[in-house]
This record gives C-alpha cells, sequence and structure tokens, in this order.
C-alpha cells in the first residue's frame, strides 16, 4: 500500500510563490508517475503537472512556464515549485501516484493554495 501526504499549501498574492511537496510512503516500487491535480471551487480536478521515474515532466497549459515538476529519489519526495502564481490558481492540490499501465495506486488528502489579488 503506498500512502501520499501533500505539504506546502497556505495563502500567497498574486505574483508569489508556493512549493508543495508529496512524500510517498510503503510500497512505492509501484509507482511509475507521480501527478499534480487541483480542484477549484465547484469545479472538476485538472491535471497540473506530471513526474515519471525516467524523469519527464509535462504541464497542463495553464500553468507551463510557471510551475515546475521536480523530485528527490532518495527522499521519495515529488515538488511543484509554483511561480507567478495567479488568483486562478486557487485550488486544492492533489498528488496522485500510478503504475506504468496508469492505473491509481494513491491519492492524496490535498493541500490548499489561495492567491490573493
Amino acid at each position: 500500500q503506498v500512502h501520499l501526504v501533500e505539504s506546502g499549501g497556505g495563502l500567497v498574492q498574486a505574483g508569489g510563490s508556493l512549493r508543495l511537496s508529496c512524500a510517498a510512503s510503503g510500497s512505492t516500487g509501484s509507482i511509475n508517475a507521480i501527478w499534480w491535480y487541483r480542484q477549484g471551487q465547484g469545479n472538476q480536478r485538472d491535471f497540473v503537472a506530471v513526474i515519471t521515474n525516467d524523469g519527464t515532466a509535462n504541464y497542463g497549459h495553464s500553468v507551463k512556464g510557471r510551475f515546475t515538476i521536480s523530485r528527490d529519489i532518495a527522499e521519495n519526495i515529488v515538488h511543484l515549485q509554483m511561480d507567478s502564481l495567479k488568483p486562478e490558481d486557487t485550488a486544492v492540490y492533489y498528488c496522485n501516484a500510478k503504475t506504468y499501465y496508469d492505473t491509481d495506486v494513491a491519492w492524496g488528502q490535498g493541500t490548499q493554495v489561495t492567491v490573493s489579488s
């Protein structure tokens, strides 16, 4: 079983930065990729970024160029550096672990990010 814990959310002014972290524990050998999603109030859960075991990263259109996903292999932690934040980035951010076949392994509990204008 895999357990994911997000941290690093908070309140920041527009233009500011935050760094989210997703710490994985348990049977992490089944994980091929860590995904970040976000869900604004009343909205669906949207893709933000993903990083695979080989280090390949991809980003959602709305965050490309502002967010950077990275990983600390030794610590089993994935970071999401969020710069130039906008009010529309306000959401609960979730990390998600998937297998090579894109099967969900685990979800984190979510961390709130609020960007004030």
